[in-house]
């Protein structure tokens, strides 16, 4: 039988609910700002970050699939780092292969479509409330990786297309997360869409707010650094997993027979 290896898996994704959204919009932030510190801080240049940060992510992803359940620490470690490796595909094929960004953000968009076809055919459902098993959180984290590149892409063609500015930018963005947030609530937008939709834009907004935070005034920032801010951001995530952690209050209650 198709989920017997997987029988005993609990739900391997938090709740949606506030905490959740903060600490990802937080976790994107972190994914921004550290992608900098390590490549231009540190000096180890784009190529050198993506392999650290890409070995981290799989040793991260091995110890969240070994879980059998929803783990605060590890999951939340994973978002952090593959909010990191997202950023980097992106910037490597800007970067280092000439690739634009108009043709990048339709990259990541069809790559995005065809995980979500391949998940739905295989498992006729999107919703993150139903991954209890390997091949389905298999396409929740590829799925996630692909949104993190394309909010990357897309994220930096609107910026420069439109010269707004970092804190604007987050403007624009945390007002269409708003309108998405309207038409669910309001005016019954699917649930499963409007999570993904929400997703990829919490990935251009923390950004921009990341990039205002560290940046130098010139720029249009606030001075405080990719140093600073990766510290001041990973301290509140902290704390919110551990207050979680505690808690429980972001576990998702299944009912005792596997639903699709």
């Amino acid at each position: 039988m198709e989920y017997s290896r997987d029988r005993q898996m609990l739900n391997k994704v938090p709740e949606i609910m506030i905490f959740f959204w903060i600490i990802k919009i937080l976790a994107t932030t972190v994914g921004e700002t550290a992608a900098d510190f390590l490549n231009t801080n540190l000096n180890l240049g784009l190529t050198n970050t993506t392999f650290v940060m890409s070995g981290l992510l799989l040793i991260t992803l091995f110890f969240q699939f070994r879980s059998r359940k929803y783990v605060p620490g590890i999951y939340w470690l994973a978002v952090v780092l593959i909010s990191v490796v997202g950023t980097l595909v992106t910037d490597n094929l800007v970067n280092n292969f000439g690739v634009s960004l108009e043709l990048t953000t339709i990259i990541f968009t069809l790559a995005l479509l065809v995980t979500f076809a391949a998940w739905y055919a295989s498992e006729k459902t999107l919703s993150i409330h139903s991954i209890f098993t390997a091949k389905r959180e298999a396409f929740y984290w590829l799925a996630i990786l692909f949104t993190f590149a394309l909010g990357t892409a897309a994220g930096d063609l609107v910026a420069e297309g439109l010269n707004l500015g970092y804190w604007k930018s987050a403007v624009l963005f945390a007002v269409l997360i708003g309108v998405v947030a309207i038409a669910y609530y309001r005016f019954k937008l699917n649930a499963v869409l409007a999570f993904w939709i929400a997703y990829i834009l919490t990935r251009p907004l923390g950004a921009s707010i990341g990039d205002y935070l560290s940046q130098d005034a010139e720029a249009g920032g606030l001075e405080l650094g990719t140093v600073g801010t990766s510290v001041i951001f990973l301290v509140i995530i902290l704390s919110l997993v551990v207050y979680l952690t505690m808690t429980r209050k972001d576990e998702i209650q299944l009912p005792n027979t596997i639903q699709k």
